[in-house]
């Protein structure tokens, strides 16, 4: 992955000469601030190393876990073999909630919550990824522009009754034991985090062929109840 010269110029130094463009995510300078939450165990910019977390540089365009060398988690890999490519998208989702995109993702962060911040988060990392000048219209870093879930879709109440009929078929693959076999384990998963996983599969931020399209045939209601089901499964 190609890196411009001024993807490691110093922020103030970007800002300094000009070069800001104007765009869709956020305020890189504001998201300089944020990234504080995250440099116990990110490093970015130039001579960023991995940590605890990976170095973040050219992190729009990479694919999940492609970093060689790095220990990634296994729930990590799987994303990575799956397809998954952090995008604005993909990013967005996953520091709003690591755990509803990533299933036993190692990043021991519970997930910005903020949009607003987020979106200066992701224009601060974005000039430590390839041709910024060209976002917001080109890839690795196009912005997508309809991305959030309605609040009104987090706030149905499932029927665990109806959502245990719906679940047999989930259970073809996923084990009811909440034991992972290759497959990672649904029970006991909180409802909002269930539903947002689900959601992310049916808009593709979730990468898996399969899972697209059982979501994809799926309601919000039919979500709602097979999430409120699963939350109680012992």
């Amino acid at each position: 992955m190609h890196h411009s010269l001024r993807a490691f110029l110093p922020l103030a130094g970007i800002l300094a000469a000009g070069v800001v463009w104007a765009n869709e995510f956020g305020d890189p300078e504001a998201g300089a601030l944020v990234f504080k939450h995250c440099k116990s165990c990110h490093q970015i910019g130039e001579g960023a190393k991995n940590r605890v977390g990976p170095q973040l540089n050219g992190i729009f365009g990479r694919p999940a876990a492609g970093i060689e060398g790095f220990k990634y988690s296994k729930s990590m890999m799987r994303a990575g073999d799956d397809g998954l490519i952090w995008t604005e998208e993909t990013l967005d989702a996953y520091i709003e909630n690591p755990k509803a995109l990533i299933s036993k993702t190692r990043m021991n962060f519970r997930g910005l919550l903020d949009a607003t911040e987020r979106g200066h988060l992701l224009a601060y990392l974005r000039i430590f990824s390839d041709n910024p000048a060209n976002i917001p219209e080109a890839e690795p870093t196009a912005t997508a522009t309809d991305h959030d879930l309605d609040p009104a879709i987090l706030a149905l109440e499932g029927d665990p009754e109806y959502g245990e009929y719906l679940a047999s078929e989930c259970l073809t693959c996923h084990q009811s034991s909440g034991t992972d076999e290759g497959i990672p384990a649904i029970i006991g998963w909180p409802t909002q985090d269930f539903v947002i996983a689900m959601h992310a599969y049916k808009r593709k931020l979730r990468p898996h062929p399969v899972m697209q399209m059982m979501a994809g045939r799926l309601s919000d209601e039919e979500i709602a109840a097979i999430a409120a089901y699963f939350k109680d499964l012992e």
